[in-house]
């Protein structure tokens, strides 16, 4: 399979399409309002529509100036290795670019094995040497 007859779309999905793909690859999803506010509440979006069906995405979430965060990088498995993932990073790289000050902050937690993924767009994994190994809390 390859990448032709992809549109990206710098813009959500429906909530309804977004908790499809999530539940795809095994994620759950929150009530769709909580999942409604928390997509209004994003700062830029990708999506990636093979016949009009989303079959990846990846957003930005933050305050807009000095923290960022990229969240919610999905692609659809049948839609996987065609380098899809790297196409929604770059422009997720080339919003980043354009809206980052100097002294900001682009952060992530990567789902465990997508570690190197992540490295070929200048990301490190935190070893606890110089920073601490990070940590976050699911309610």
């Amino acid at each position: 399979m390859t990448t032709s007859n992809i549109v990206l779309k710098q813009q959500a999905p429906t909530v309804e399409e977004f908790a499809a793909i999530r539940v795809l690859i095994g994620w759950s999803n929150p009530q769709l309002s909580t999942l409604a506010n928390s997509m209004q509440a994003s700062l830029f979006w990708v999506s990636a529509y093979r016949d009009d069906k989303l079959i990846g995405t990846g957003r930005v979430i933050g305050d807009g100036s000095m923290y960022f965060y990229i969240q919610d990088i999905i692609v659809h498995p049948e839609h996987q290795n065609i380098g899809l993932g790297s196409q929604i990073m770059g422009l997720i790289g080339a919003y980043l670019d354009e809206n980052c000050q100097s002294g900001a902050t682009i952060g992530l937690l990567a789902a465990q094995g997508k570690e190197t993924f992540y490295e070929k767009f200048g990301f490190t994994s935190r070893d606890g040497t110089k920073l601490g190994l990070g940590m976050c809390k699911f309610v």
